[in-house]
């Protein structure tokens, strides 16, 4: 069964807005998307589970962005096990942006009906 992925609206914001600074952001996300294909729950130390709840993971994992030569970026997505698919959360520039945006996670928990137990 193929990966599917879609993407909060919030994320498609953050995206966009970075993608016009950071030239190479499609093409970044298009490769970590084939990553994700073979290995939903990351394949290295750049993949950090925040949270798991009744088959769902949220992950935090660093992307990598040639323009930026390097991974400063971040990304937080949902790998929903049953289903096959990844779920786009947040995205933002670790020079910007410490953590994560705790509240956004625990609300699209909300929504699944699940409560957020941070790892």
């Amino acid at each position: 069964m193929a990966m599917t992925f879609d993407a909060l609206p919030a994320f498609a914001k953050e995206f966009h807005r970075l993608s016009r600074k950071y030239r190479s952001l499609p093409r970044d996300l298009e490769e970590f998307k084939r990553v994700l294909q073979i290995q939903p729950l990351g394949n290295s130390k750049h993949f950090n589970v925040i949270t798991k709840v009744e088959g769902v993971a949220i992950l935090k994992a660093r992307l990598f962005c040639r323009y930026l030569k390097g991974s400063s970026l971040r990304i937080i997505y949902a790998y929903h096990q049953k289903r096959a698919a990844i779920e786009f959360i947040e995205i933002y520039f670790k020079g910007d942006i410490e953590n994560e945006d705790r509240e956004r996670i625990e609300e699209y928990l909300k929504r699944l009906g699940a409560v957020a137990h941070f790892i």
